[in-house]
């Protein structure tokens, strides 16, 4: 009998996240940045201990924790919307609910036991085989939560497909490639309106780099994410949507180049060169008379200067003098660099996580720092012991001076340093649902200055230390709870002392990343509004419009609503990465070159195409559009729910391929062998039981084994009891025959242990 114990902490080293096709499948945020952040040699780290509840709707079974109990109560009619959508799309129904296990934020997420190994910033949802579960966090943002839950309910119905007890004909999932499953999910979910999709298109298009469907299938560097969506678009737009799930079906039974055959009448082959050649003529006339990505500005960090492929989030000083921003430069994790904003140059890293035992990981995806005003410290965010915290780092000697957690805030992004150095202001998720806080330095209070379920993201401060700019979903054709339909992220101005608001919404489209001039009398921001990324400038007395960029691809960070620019307070220089040959590079502008030309009303309109994947149609035609564009369909009324306790129940995972064998004669003399295994887990992860039977000949070699793993707590603790025979024998014939008989005697021993 065995006892044991262990605590769960980091250990030094990387991982590479990986993707495994058969078990698992996530929703991947970055392509990128996924593969670069690392954790070798980790132990997952339980430090918070979730008191999971559950409740029930038709078709599934919600998991949550009571903080997070009112955006989960709305995600789950965003559930059952969805799943009248897929229903339909698949002609198929569930005949047993679902489980969804939803975590109030990423810090949390990537503490759960659902899943073996580490999970990374880049996974934003994962749906698994072997309870058929989707576990996933909320983002803070309704339209974002809604677009990951769609995809992972896509995957819900692939696994129920594929995994059909009911279906005598054997659906082989591995025979799928990656792009194809991921590809359907993305395109299932958001449609064929996607400007940072496009962006990514039309990069590879001028390079002539676009893939084939065997090129993607076999050489990951082609991000199976978007490149999928596009050609299950295109399949979409050119043979129906129906004929993308259809594809599906054929392709687990007959392979993909079969399914292709079959279900749409033309080979793998054929349909790439059609889609390589209708992005082409959909996108590069575009690009005519457009900025190229290399010419977007003064080029500052490339990985031909002293960055990496990936420079993202820059941060320019007050002064203008240095750039702060996120790189893969170091290989195994992305980490803090600080560079000489004329030169490039790297001044200045940071210790990274395998040398800092203070943090476990920088958060890049959709956050960024800010500058103290004399310009000395930097703050950013980092998760540290399962929530997020400030940390400042004094850049001139390189230590992370102060860390500062919030309590009831675990999830933190974008902090923004005031202009007296006094306050920092950022985005916090509290329950899943994203506001705005203050931070007094001296004090440590903090002020929450908004409380409700809009997504406020990204703030920024205005020069005389009154006002915050950010972006949300509120204001006019805001989001509507009702009914769930989802508003794009528009600017907000907000006096910090009246909380009075200023809703901005210049264009149709998504706008991100507002910035103040030093003056204070323009807001800088990106916008996608005619299917291209580019930045722009409002001027604030009048509201005028002026387009900075015309750029080719798009001024982007990681994520359509990634921080991709920063103005230096004093200087008023711009810092902003573009994406281009495959890469992110940061460039700059001067204060004379951010004026801009007018941007006309309606302008944009004849180009708003270039953000459709092809074949261009309307947005709100076919099965998939149509959908999309209906939020009433399948949306079931609003209702309270009572949440029941959970209850650590056992189920059967996976048995271990039984063996059985039978011998005769030998040393071992007759018998019956054989082995079998059984693992079970509850709902969660947190328990896990294994049971091990194996016969090896006759009665006394029947062996078992039990073991028991609680995997709930920081620290883990189980044991193992088992009674296992272990049968030696030998055989040996004497030298003389037997003096009586004549014969020779075979003489056996056996010995068990």
């Amino acid at each position: 009998m065995n006892l044991f114990f262990r605590q769960s902490k980091p250990r030094s080293g990387a991982r590479v996240v990986g993707v495994l096709l058969a078990l698992v499948i996530g929703t991947a945020l970055v392509p990128i940045a996924a593969s670069a952040q690392s954790y070798f040699g980790r132990n997952k780290v339980q430090y918070d201990n979730f008191d999971f509840h559950k409740f029930d709707t038709e078709h599934f079974t919600f998991y949550l924790y009571p903080e997070e109990q009112a955006a989960v109560e709305d995600a789950s009619r965003m559930a059952e919307r969805w799943y009248q959508r897929h229903s339909r799309t698949f002609l198929r129904e569930f005949y047993e609910r679902k489980p969804i296990i939803f975590y109030a934020n990423d810090a949390d997420f990537q503490q759960t036991n659902t899943v073996t190994g580490s999970i990374g910033q880049g996974t934003g949802g994962v749906t698994e085989s072997l309870k058929e579960r989707v576990i996933m966090p909320l983002t803070g943002s309704y339209r974002e939560t809604d677009h990951v839950l769609g995809h992972e309910l896509v995957h819900s119905f692939q696994y129920d497909i594929a995994l059909s007890r009911t279906d005598s004909t054997r659906f082989a999932m591995h025979l799928l490639p990656l792009w194809l499953i991921e590809g359907m999910a993305e395109y299932f979910s958001v449609g064929r309106n996607d400007p940072h999709t496009a962006m990514w298109l039309r990069d590879a298009a001028l390079r002539d780099d676009l893939p084939t469907i065997e090129t993607i299938t076999r050489d990951m560097r082609y991000f199976p994410y978007r490149y999928g969506q596009a050609y299950m678009a295109y399949i979409g737009g050119k043979y129906g949507d129906a004929a993308v799930a259809s594809l599906y079906k054929m392709g687990g039974r007959a392979g993909v180049d079969s399914a292709f055959v079959y279900t749409l009448g033309i080979t793998t082959d054929s349909l790439s060169n059609e889609w390589i050649e209708a992005v082409k003529e959909a996108y590069l006339p575009l690009t005519e008379n457009r900025t190229p990505a290399e010419e977007a500005g003064r080029r500052v960090l490339a990985r031909d200067i002293d960055a990496g492929d990936m420079n993202i989030s820059p941060v320019i000083s007050p002064d203008g003098q240095y750039v702060a921003f996120l790189s893969e430069k170091d290989l195994f994790n992305i980490n803090l660099f600080i560079a000489d904003s004329e030169t490039g140059k790297i001044v200045r890293r940071l210790k990274g996580t395998f040398k800092n035992s203070h943090f476990d990981a920088i958060r890049f995806i959709n956050s960024a720092g800010s500058w103290s005003p004399d310009g000395k410290r930097f703050a950013f965010i980092t998760f540290v012991k399962g929530d997020n915290e400030i940390s400042i780092l004094d850049w001139n000697t390189g230590s992370i001076e102060q860390r500062i957690s919030v309590s009831g805030v675990t999830a933190i992004t974008n902090p923004a340093w005031s202009p007296d150095g006094n306050t920092i202001a950022f985005s916090g998720m509290d329950g899943g649902i994203s506001d705005l806080y203050l931070l007094d330095l001296q004090s440590g209070k903090v002020r929450q200055l908004t409380s409700d379920r809009y997504s406020d993201l990204q703030p920024a401060w205005s020069p005389d230390g009154k006002s915050l700019a950010f972006i949300s979903d509120r204001g006019r054709n805001g989001t509507n709870f009702e009914t769930l339909e989802f508003a794009k992220e528009r600017l907000v101005i907000m006096d910090t002392e009246t909380l009075e608001m200023r809703v901005l919404i210049p264009f149709d489209g998504l706008h991100s990343n507002p910035q103040f001039s030093p003056d204070g009398r323009n807001l800088y921001f990106i916008s996608d509004h005619d299917g291209f990324k580019d930045l722009y400038r409002i001027a604030l007395e009048s509201e005028d419009v002026f387009r900075i960029t015309n750029l080719q691809t798009g001024v982007s960070g990681i994520t359509a609503t990634s921080p991709a620019m920063s103005v230096a307070a004093q200087s008023g220089r711009m810092m902003f990465s573009v994406f281009g040959n495959g890469e992110y590079t940061v460039y700059s502008k001067e204060p004379e070159e951010l004026e801009g030309t007018l941007v006309q009303i309606g302008e944009g309109e004849q180009s708003f195409h270039a953000g459709i994947l092809p074949p261009f149609r309307g947005v709100d035609e076919g099965l998939v559009g149509d959908y999309l564009n209906d939020p009433l369909t399948g949306l079931p009324a609003d209702r309270d729910f009572s949440l029941d306790s959970y209850s650590a129940k056992l189920q059967l995972d996976y048995v271990a391929p039984p063996t059985l064998g039978v011998s005769v004669g030998g040393v071992y003399g007759s018998g019956i062998t054989g082995g079998v295994g059984l693992f079970f887990s509850d709902m969660l992860g947190n328990h896990n039981l294994t049971i091990i039977a194996q016969a090896n000949g006759s009665f006394k070699d029947i062996g078992a084994q039990v073991g028991y793993l609680n995997q709930g707590h920081r620290f883990n603790y189980g044991g193992r009891i088992g009674h296992i025979p272990i049968l030696f024998g030998s055989s040996f014939v004497g030298i003389e025959p037997d003096p009586e008989t004549g014969q020779f005697v075979q003489t056996i021993s056996q010995l068990r242990q």
